[in-house]
């Protein structure tokens, strides 16, 4: 089986989710003047984190978080923070504009996805959608702080 078919097979998608938010990647922030940082709350959720990003010459270093956030929150931020590291800002950017595509139920490439595909059935549940943006909402805000500043 290929990652394609395993990242297809909702049972998969659910050990995914689950294994994220169990023991999410990145989680733990750091006292440091070089990160960026956002708070974020939902209004509807429990979700209340905070995303840090270093961001260097236009390459995010390092992502992290942390903060109380339901399932699915923690999970979509977890794999985010996977995926986003190590990438220039233009590549963060069609990642980010993709999940958000993937997110709204309309058509975005898998392939730059990664496990972040786990997420792709949140649109039939429009209560959740807010979940699995929370923290790609602060990545976006942290991405256009760090250009502004350049």
């Amino acid at each position: 089986m290929d990652d394609k078919s395993l990242l297809s097979n909702p049972e998969i998608l659910r050990e995914l989710i689950m294994d994220h938010y169990q023991y999410p990647h990145n989680h733990a922030l750091v006292k440091d003047g070089r990160y960026l940082s956002r708070h974020m709350s939902s209004e509807s959720c429990i979700d209340d984190i905070t995303v840090q990003a270093k961001i260097t010459d236009g390459v995010i270093d390092d992502i992290r978080f942390d903060g109380v956030a339901c399932t699915i929150s923690t999970a979509s931020t977890s794999i985010m923070t996977d995926l986003l590291a190590g990438k220039t800002l233009a590549e963060a950017r069609e990642i980010v504009d993709n999940y958000f595509s993937m997110i709204d139920g309309k058509e975005y490439d898998d392939d730059l996805l990664g496990e972040a595909v786990a997420m792709k059935n949140v649109y039939k549940q429009a209560n959740r959608i807010k979940c699995a943006t929370i923290g790609w909402n602060a990545i976006k805000q942290l991405m256009s702080e760090s250009e502004e500043a350049a």
